[in-house]
């Protein structure tokens, strides 16, 4: 196959979860340093098990993380439908010809004769393996029983002994032993493929160069070329990606906190952190770099360089990152992600957001510099839009002292003297004060910073005083000092 072609084949479950999020990226990157494209095919024949608005939030996610793809769902291709329940006539005429070529036959074994097979080697302490106790009747006799309505599924005729090596482009030679496997269920006997049939045949149609996935995928790497093999058709080259731990080396689950892109999305991670974090899950750019840009990685990527351990996740690391690049992207690519978390917190409306766009870029601005997600810029801001209740209890025994009134006082004259209030003279003032009080700089603001703030943490005083204004910041100081006084 001259042409790189890879997919990303989601199953419409749930929610697009960051293991596919990681697959879908490294696809993404392989297609893109290659010169390849992307195709993205949605797995919808597991009816039971899918959700309805699975597949519009699946397209959301990709598109907000930056990963277009080339062809699929709302882009179209030649190697289409993109969805396998509009498939469904491929794999009925491929299933025929191998039943035709005998290679696969017809199976009447019910779920209680299944059940009976399962316990018997289940006393044995045997591995269940379907006994292929219909493998052997006559063509002619499982045709008679087709027609007469008996119901069926149909199976693969696999090899009863040796071995089959599959070359992986991360893990190397892998090597099965046959005698493992049973002839597996290619179509159920509802008529729906299963997934290792319907894959082959979607990954042969659809021209499938590569295909890059998670590990846990390699057990049914030889059951696909099996099939491969019986289709007649070219398997394409297979790479297994390190599973992803938790940080206590567990499987990945909700307990560990979010674990779908939408939920960190909600929470107000950045698509560039999300995708910067994802490609350091089981590779690097070979060097002591943590922050790099999607352009960059493209630029560097290699698949031979991904690593064969399993990747740990680590949302503390996720988390810091975010913070930097909050930090430093620039203002006009935070501010319409930051836009709907105010709304939603009650702040503000669309309609002041509108009509403030200049004090709101500042106000982010000066704001995002000490927080690590967008929900945080939030928690940070509320002061600017409501009036401070209480204070810190700890902030108010170390800094609320009775001297500390005094010395509002003095800063609060000082601000009503300002012939202009802003940064320069905000600061000089207080540099001022200090020096008349026998004071560090830093013993004047804290007590400023709690009385506006009604925290000890906040950003730099000087830039919350403006953004207060005059009249907001000397309100409140005054009512500090009316709170100092009558403790």
């Amino acid at each position: 196959m001259n042409e790189i072609r890879v997919r990303f084949a989601p199953s419409p479950t749930g929610y697009l979860h960051i293991g596919g999020a990681r697959t879908a990226l490294f696809n993404w990157l392989f297609a893109r340093k290659n010169g390849g494209k992307l195709v993205l095919r949605i797995e919808d024949t597991d009816t039971e098990r899918l959700k309805e608005d699975s597949v519009s939030q699946i397209l959301t996610s990709l598109k907000w993380l930056g990963l277009n793809w080339d062809e699929g769902p709302e882009v179209g291709g030649e190697a289409g439908p993109y969805f396998q329940s509009e498939r469904l006539p491929l794999y009925k005429e491929v299933a025929q010809r191998l039943l035709d070529e005998g290679k696969a036959y017809y199976c009447f074994c019910t779920p209680a004769d299944l059940e009976a097979q399962r316990e018997k080697q289940r006393a044995l302490k045997q591995p269940f393996r379907y006994a292929r106790t219909c493998r052997d009747i006559p063509v002619e006799e499982a045709k008679r029983r087709v027609a007469a309505g008996e119901p069926y599924s149909v199976r693969l005729k696999i090899p009863t002994e040796g071995t089959l090596t599959v070359h992986d482009l991360i893990h190397g030679d892998v090597t099965f032993d046959l005698t493992q496997f049973d002839d597996f269920v290619i179509v159920k006997s509802n008529g729906m493929p299963t997934y290792n049939f319907a894959v082959v045949v979607d990954d042969h149609m659809m021209r499938i160069s590569h295909v890059l996935r998670a590990e846990e995928h390699l057990s049914n790497t030889p059951k696909q070329i099996l099939m491969y093999e019986a289709c007649g058709f070219e398997p394409p080259e297979f790479g297994h990606m390190p599973m992803i731990l938790a940080p206590d080396r567990s499987k990945l689950s909700k307990r560990h906190g979010a674990t779908s892109v939408e939920e960190f999305r909600s929470q107000g991670y950045l698509n560039k952190a999300i995708v910067n974090y994802l490609t350091l899950l089981g590779w690097g750019p070979g060097d002591e770099r943590e922050i790099f840009s999607l352009e960059e990685t493209v630029k560097l990527f290699e698949l031979e360089q991904m690593s064969k351990k399993a990747a740990v996740y680590d949302v503390k690391k996720l988390t810091w990152m975010n913070g930097q690049y909050l930090s430093s992207l620039p203002l006009e690519e935070i501010l319409p992600e930051a836009e709907p978390f105010f709304v939603k917190s009650g702040l503000v409306t669309q309609e002041w957001l509108d009509n403030n766009k200049e004090y709101f870029a500042k106000l982010v601005d000066v704001v995002r510099v000490r927080v690590k997600t967008l929900q945080e810029v939030v928690d940070a801001a509320e002061y600017f839009f409501k009036d401070v209740e209480s204070y810190d209890e700890k902030g108010v025994a170390k800094h609320f002292k009775p001297e500390a009134a005094e010395l509002l006082e003095a800063c609060i004259e000082g601000i009503k003297a300002l012939p202009e209030f802003n940064l320069e003279t905000t600061e000089a003032l207080y540099n001022k004060i200090a020096e008349e009080h026998g004071l560090s700089l830093g013993k004047a603001i804290h007590p400023t910073r709690l009385a506006l703030t009604g925290r000890t943490v906040s950003p730099g005083l000087f830039d919350v005083m403006v953004l207060l204004g005059r009249e907001k910041t000397l309100e409140r100081m005054e009512k500090a000092v009316e709170f100092i006084k009558n403790m």
